[in-house]
């Protein structure tokens, strides 16, 4: 029997957290009985364990094109990226330079941390962005100086989704011999990652982006970069994070990753094809726009500001319709201040409000599709009939912004 639209449940917030995977949750399951050791114990059942962090740590390795060794396991994307800027920081801060180019639509926890850093001394550039939501890396070449020891760049925008040209980027740090990192927490399980070809020398990642566990990520540096503990303790992944390893999130996280890598191509090609149909149906919504390059951008990521609404008032109502959506990143999604990384790419804040991110999996459906368009549609058309900014702009007392 169909769903009627009353009992709809249509989660297209995949960017905040994905459904963990059955291959994640069997995968688990083994660790969280049979195998329960402490992989730091010598019995043989702590050893059982300290063989399949071992095997984890190889396969995502593989994933990523890099060596067992260069691979921490963390709490997920936040602490990777604190730990990942503050050990370049603290290596550059040794040889004299104390510098760091960043973009302004960075993760908080990127910038968050680089606001720490400014007030222990560190000089912090912030590249513009352009208003496709795109960097490149002539901007970064110029930003780069003597005193440069990092530059941060993420992979894919948490908000927009667009998808920066990395391997260019990496290559210009490659040569001007800045250590590059790079937040892959939307991009990895989405998007092919080889951080040797891509001139990659940190890597952050968080499981529950790809049907992972919540909890669990992973930092990636490359050889020879020496990592600032955050936490002390043990001596547990090579003294550089004390804390008995969480062995159950580590093994759903590379199970996921795995299966994630496996499959990558032909979840992209379904994403992109209900991602473009999306975008489509969206833009015939009169004063719309689209936030970010059509084209160079996540394959399930769609964002767009509708003028005269506020994005509050539209998640609320979707809910309603059974569509589970967001305004922004999970992360400050409690916050009234409109997306930094909107009025980075040059929104103003009363666009900025009215702003609205759908993030879709291999899971949605054409037919899920279809429905959230008629959805945005019926809620935008309400909230505009009841609003009286709405009134003033149909009436010509306020200009449109969005032509």
């Amino acid at each position: 029997m169909n769903c009627t639209d009353e009992c709809r449940k249509i989660y297209v917030d995949n960017a905040a957290t994905t459904k963990m995977s059955k291959t994640a949750i069997n995968a688990m399951l083994p660790y969280m009985d049979g195998v329960y050791g402490n992989p730091s114990s010598l019995h043989s059942v702590g050893q059982k364990a300290n063989e399949a962090l071992v095997s984890a740590r190889e396969r995502i390795a593989k994933c990523l094109g890099c060596t067992a060794r260069e691979i921490t396991f963390t709490s997920g994307g936040s602490e990777a990226d604190n730990q990942a800027i503050i050990s370049a920081a603290k290596l550059g801060e040794k040889k004299g330079k104390k510098h760091i180019v960043s973009t302004a639509f960075e993760h908080h926890a990127v910038l968050h941390t680089l606001e720490k850093l400014k007030k222990e001394g560190f000089e912090i550039t912030l590249l513009d962005v352009h208003e496709n939501g795109l960097v490149n890396a002539e901007q970064v070449k110029a930003a780069i100086r003597p005193d440069t020891c990092l530059v941060t760049v993420m992979y894919a925008n948490n908000e927009i989704g667009t998808v920066q040209p990395i391997k260019e980027i990496g290559a210009v740090c490659r040569e001007k011999g800045v250590v590059f990192h790079t937040d892959a927490v939307q991009a990895a399980g989405h998007l092919h990652i080889d951080v040797q070809d891509q001139n990659i020398d940190m890597l952050s990642l968080s499981a529950h982006k790809f049907h992972g566990p919540k909890g669990i990520g992973v930092l990636y540096a490359k050889k020879g970069i020496v990592l600032a503990n955050l936490i002390d303790g043990g001596a547990q992944e090579r003294g550089k994070r004390a804390g008995t390893e969480n062995i159950p999130a580590i093994m759903g996280m590379a199970a996921a990753l795995e299966e994630a890598c496996e499959n990558i191509d032909q979840n992209a090609k379904k994403l992109t094809a209900l991602r473009d149909k999306l975008i489509a149906g969206l833009s015939e919504i009169p004063h719309s726009i689209l936030n970010g390059d059509a084209k160079q951008r996540l394959p399930g990521n769609v964002n767009f500001c509708f003028e005269g609404i506020e994005g509050e008032s539209l998640l609320l109502l979707l809910d309603d319709k059974g569509v589970y959506a967001s305004s922004g990143s999970a992360c400050t999604s409690g916050s009234l201040d409109p997306s930094h990384v909107l009025l980075a790419i040059g929104r103003v804040h009363d666009i900025a409000h009215g702003s609205l991110r759908l993030t879709l999996s291999e899971e949605n459906t054409d037919e899920e599709i279809e429905y959230t368009i008629r959805a945005v549609k019926d809620v935008v058309e309400y909230l505009r009939g009841i609003s009286p900014i709405w009134r003033d702009l149909t009436e010509g007392k306020k200009e449109f912004i969005i032509k």
